[in-house]
């Protein structure tokens, strides 16, 4: 199955929209029926749904937002209330960012908010505003259909504060909170080091947040809804693709599923029942063998088997597909990704991708692992964004998790090592439905 797809219980608002009758996960895990996209939702149908409420008491928000838990969706997974409070609280007039700019080439939930919800993230965006004290709010994006759409929505309903909409270059980096700052300040869209971090020094010199659009838009919804505050925290907007489907095509979907959900519910709706593998959080979560069907959709517990939820983009891998191949393909189009700043990352990221090119065309040995498992256990946070820490991740799952399958390419190679092509990413790239 294709398309944008609910699994929330009947009767549950989501950031797609209402579930179909039947829909949702009600003791046995059932695929839902089509939800059909909002296209370009205007102001009168937002205002019905009750968006745009007024926040007179901005704190009791926060409050709500701390104690359903809500975490970040740009990929880190870290606690909303904690960023939003840190931005309060620093000295001087806060600045507030929606960052729509995905990098993960797996993940279209970001623009299709943008494209299809742009008054939902907005909302979001304005009350992050009220609850930091901001006095500037920015959307952030590269996404041509994205512009166009938020640009309307203001065009409708100005915000206060006032709203820029900054366009950037799509990369993999362009994303990074101080790449969105340096951008947003007329700068290149490329990390810098750390400290200061944008809540401390930011936009203008100002304490910044740069939440993700879906963060913002779970905002929205829990205001609007505050009786489901809870489960609007813990439900995930998901990417799922692959390279293989039932039908010999490409089947990718973005999916809105409770959290805990079992990543072979995940694979099943979408055709890929029969995957062996997974790569998890977009490029940045690793390599996922056997055991993989029982993950479930939650940071903490896919922290704790080695991998990453990340964005909540998901790629599998059937029999046919070559996980080394994957690898190589993931690991190349990070290394030519590089922001080219970072002498670790430069040199670490060509490394690992020229040890797994060397596994892919059969020319591996005993040192070429050795320096590959090395290599995945001493290069992560030594670069100045994640780019350098996926790279990584993806070198060492791949020796954990498929061993015979690397010891298999000495002196050989496969079909699917033989046709991938060198930091293109193409497998992964997915169309915003």
């Amino acid at each position: 199955m294709t398309g944008v797809l609910s699994l929330l219980p009947e009767g549950r608002h989501g950031l797609l929209g209402a579930p179909l009758p039947g829909a949702g996960l009600p003791g046995v895990h059932e695929p839902s029926d089509p939800v059909a996209p909002v296209d370009g939702e205007d102001l009168a149908s937002y205002l019905a749904e009750g968006g745009y409420t007024p926040l007179p008491v901005p704190g009791l928000l926060l409050d709500r937002i701390a104690a359903a838990g809500l975490r970040g969706r740009g990929g880190a997974g870290f606690p909303a209330a904690v960023k939003l409070r840190a931005v309060r609280d620093a000295p001087g007039r806060p600045v507030v960012v929606a960052n729509g700019e995905e990098g993960e080439p797996g993940s279209v939930k970001d623009r299709w908010l943008l494209r299809h919800r742009p008054h939902l993230v907005l909302d979001g965006l304005g009350l992050a505003a009220a609850m930091t004290g901001a006095g500037r709010g920015c959307v952030y994006l590269s996404d041509a259909g994205a512009e166009q759409a938020v640009r309307r929505a203001l065009a409708e309903r100005p915000c206060d504060p006032p709203v820029d909409v900054v366009r950037t270059e799509h990369t993999y980096v362009a994303g990074e909170e101080t790449a969105v700052v340096r951008r947003i300040d007329g700068g290149p869209a490329l990390p810098t080091a750390k400290p200061p971090r944008p809540f401390e020094r930011g936009v203008g010199e100002a304490p910044t947040l740069v939440a993700n659009v879906e963060t913002l838009a779970r905002i929205a919804l829990m205001h609007a809804r505050p009786e489901s505050a809870d489960a609007v925290a813990g439900t995930h907007l998901v990417t799922l693709s692959g390279t293989r489907s039932r039908t010999g095509n490409d089947a990718a979907a973005l999916v809105e599923v409770p959290a805990g959900t079992h990543l072979k519910v995940l694979a099943d709706l979408c055709g890929h029942g029969r995957a062996e593998a997974v790569l998890l959080g977009g490029l940045f979560g690793g390599l996922h063998g056997v055991g993989w069907t029982d993950l479930p959709l939650d940071h903490d517990r896919l922290r704790a088997a080695g991998g990453a939820l990340g964005c909540g983009a998901l790629h599998f891998l059937h029999p046919e597909d070559c996980p080394v191949a994957a690898a190589h393909e993931a690991a190349a189009h990070l290394a030519a990704q590089s922001a080219r700043q970072c002498g670790v990352c430069v040199s670490g990221t060509g490394a690992l991708a020229g040890a797994l090119a060397t596994v892919a065309r059969g020319e591996a040995d005993d040192d070429t692992t050795d320096r590959l498992r090395r290599w995945s256990e001493q290069l992560p946070g030594r670069g100045a964004c994640g780019l350098l820490d996926a790279a990584a991740r993806i070198a060492g799952t791949l020796l954990t998790h498929f061993p015979d399958r690397v010891d298999a390419h000495r002196g050989t190679v496969c079909p699917p090592c033989r046709a991938t092509p060198n930091g293109e990413a193409h497998r992964f790239t997915v169309p915003v439905p």
